[in-house]
């Protein structure tokens, strides 16, 4: 018997972001997922390294790939939207519930329980918050993109994402604001430019 679960996430490569929005350029739910991903991990790790936190980092990383798979069933609805009402939030939630159940239905019965924690995005409290502040940076990221473009539609939604992240008062996501989100805005040839003799140094030691 052939089993969905895994045709059905390659699927998220055709669920579109931002629909509301004019873009530049397209974001699908898989490259959001991949960067929420990459970002959720290096937070983890700077809380470990920086903060003498003990987070799950490739727990919190895992988690991050599989948070909006929901989405794959019922599309992404836009932030305005999704958030205009109590009421609506509380619809959309038991939507996705349901896709997440439907997803799960399509593993073989010895995957389900390795796979439901990541579908339900089942973590401590302060990785959640982690988890969060990732998917926001991401957002946050598509939208100093679109400013490099000259698109003045994604101005609200960056001012928006800031406020909310510092909202969440996770201390790695100021660290990382900090020390990389500004290299964002560089032109390749100002990013290769980019060296660290420390690291340099730890790399000729390998």
């Amino acid at each position: 018997m052939q089993n969905g679960f895994f045709a059905m996430l390659s699927r998220m490569k055709h669920i579109v972001r931002w629909g509301l929005m004019r873009n530049t350029r397209p974001e699908n739910l898989s490259e959001h997922s991949l960067e929420t991903a990459v970002l959720a991990h290096a937070l983890a790790l700077i809380g470990n390294r920086r903060l003498g936190k003990s987070y799950d980092a490739n727990r919190v990383g895992m988690a991050a790939i599989f948070h909006d798979c929901p989405e794959i069933l019922t599309g992404d609805l836009p932030t305005p939207v999704k958030y205009y009402s109590g009421e609506i939030q509380r619809a959309y939630k038991a939507v996705e519930k349901e896709s997440a159940e439907k997803l799960l239905q399509m593993l073989p019965e010895d995957l389900c329980s390795d796979y439901a924690p990541l579908i339900y995005c089942e973590l401590p409290v302060a990785e959640k918050q982690l988890l969060k502040a990732a998917d926001k940076l991401s957002a946050l990221i598509k939208c100093l993109e679109e400013a490099r473009q000259g698109n003045g539609e994604f101005k609200t939604a960056e001012a928006h994402l800031r406020k909310k992240i510092a909202e969440l008062s996770v201390p790695e996501a100021g660290i990382f604001i900090s020390e990389f989100l500004g290299a964002y805005e560089l032109t390749l040839d100002e990013l290769n430019q980019y060296s660290c003799p420390s690291v340099d140094q730890w790399i000729s030691n390998i």
